[in-house]
């Protein structure tokens, strides 16, 4: 028994000294030295100050703000605790009846006609619930709301969000995109002419 056990007991020390121990160490030492942003949560600074993360979507309500995807995302959304979809199926009637009473909210904090088209991603959630990007599309459809609130020309605006668009991923993956809390931040940055 003991030719068994003691060998046993050295493997199962050193494994745990190289997999519980030695790798995790190795990994945060990397994180922290080649992604340190990242591996951090890729937290974006306002005066010194931590508002947000440029991986997680936030809730912008005010109609100052560009507005993000709608969020499943516990239960008042935006909670990265609880970052899931609905999980409700393209059939639910529930499904259909949300994205219903957002395109109507949607069409009237934006001042759409009753028949405008509106972008799919203004409308539904992602997967996460925590998508902090919108479309192209969706930013330049709020370009007059956000305008009118802050007391700007839609052309400086405009301009902001031609600014803030970010490729498809590897060029050729998903859309281009503009990122909400970046895109309000450099809102935040420019005074009324």
């Amino acid at each position: 028994m003991r030719r068994q056990l003691f060998p046993a007991l050295r493997i199962l020390l050193m494994l745990t000294i190289v997999t519980g121990i030695l790798y995790p160490l190795a990994v945060l030492a990397i994180g922290q030295g080649v992604f340190a942003g990242r591996a951090d949560g890729s937290l974006v600074r306002r005066n010194g100050h931590v508002v947000g993360s440029s991986l997680l979507g936030q809730n912008f309500a005010k109609p100052r703000y560009f507005h993000p995807r709608p969020s499943a995302a516990g239960t008042d959304g935006y909670d990265g605790a609880a970052s899931s979809a609905s999980n409700l199926g393209p059939s639910n009637p529930d499904l259909a009846q949300a994205v219903q009473d957002r395109v109507a909210q949607y069409k009237k904090e934006n001042g759409l006609s009753a028949d405008a088209k509106v972008p799919v991603d203004a409308v539904t959630a992602s997967g996460s619930g925590l998508d902090p990007d919108i479309s192209v599309a969706n930013a330049r459809v709020q370009v007059a709301r956000v305008a009118k609130a802050r007391g700007l020309a839609e052309a400086i605006v405009r301009t902001l969000v031609d600014g803030h668009v970010n490729d498809r991923q590897l060029g050729v993956l998903g859309e281009e995109t503009v990122n909400v809390l970046d895109l309000n931040l450099a809102l935040d940055r420019v005074t009324s002419p």
